[in-house]
């Protein structure tokens, strides 16, 4: 079985728990498109749905979604979104589709958050996935010598490197910069997410600790749950 059939098994398991009336954060990426598709399909009443991403909100529209902000919606009945790794505990790493500030907000806006995801995203340790870090774009040069020297104190030798694409430099939502911490293995995520949280210019980072409440999981044999 594919991943993206994995990753759609999931979606569609993640929409089943969404009842009429409910405010629904979206999140974003490859897997949570397939679960705003399904829960679309669903057609129920009463939702409001939070986007984490304009790309997510342009999703929405089209498949007739009903959307919110986080400000007229400031409490979410439950989220869903997709993560890069799940690892112990249900720690995760999100930020690959540069959204990860966005995705923080609405998850901790949230009563309660699932996670989803394909079989090849669950780990033992997290880290392989680069890190995400969102910076400031004024002055990101310097932010990034500051990252370094946190990410060596974690025995992490390789810097951060600021992430492009063909049109140049990959910016936020919000206009902020990316750059992807090569970490390998990940042995104090909580010490380090408070770490990188201290340096001046760093506005968040793709560490999300204690905030999923429920992994579903798609594999070849269907969907598998996972708890903290």
């Amino acid at each position: 079985m594919s991943a993206d059939t994995q990753k759609r098994l999931a979606g569609e398991a993640a929409a089943l728990r969404v009842e009429s009336g409910m405010i629904v954060g979206l999140g974003t990426g490859s897997t949570a498109a397939w679960f705003v598709k399904a829960l679309a399909a669903r057609g129920l009443s009463g939702l409001r749905c939070v986007p984490t991403s304009e790309a997510t909100a342009e999703l929405a529209r089209e498949l007739g979604l009903p959307l919110s902000t986080l400000e007229d919606t400031p409490r979410i009945d439950l989220t869903v979104d997709g993560a890069d790794e799940v690892g112990p505990g249900l720690a995760l790493i999100k930020g690959g589709g540069a959204a990860l500030l966005r995705e923080k907000l609405v998850w901790e806006a949230s009563s309660r958050c699932i996670v989803i995801a394909d079989k090849a995203k669950v780990v033992p340790v997290l880290g392989k996935f680069a890190l995400p870090i969102e910076v400031v774009a004024f002055g990101h040069k310097t932010t990034a010598n500051r990252i370094a020297d946190v990410l060596s104190d974690h025995e992490i030798a390789m810097p951060a490197r600021v992430r492009t694409a063909e049109r140049g430099l990959v910016r936020t939502d919000g206009g902020n910069l990316i750059y992807d911490a090569s970490c390998q293995a990940i042995h104090n995520p909580i010490r380090l997410a408070d770490d990188l949280k201290l340096i001046t210019g760093v506005v968040e980072h793709g560490l999300f600790l204690d905030l999923a409440d429920e992994a579903i999981i798609g594999t070849d044999d269907g969907v598998e749950l996972l708890t903290p």
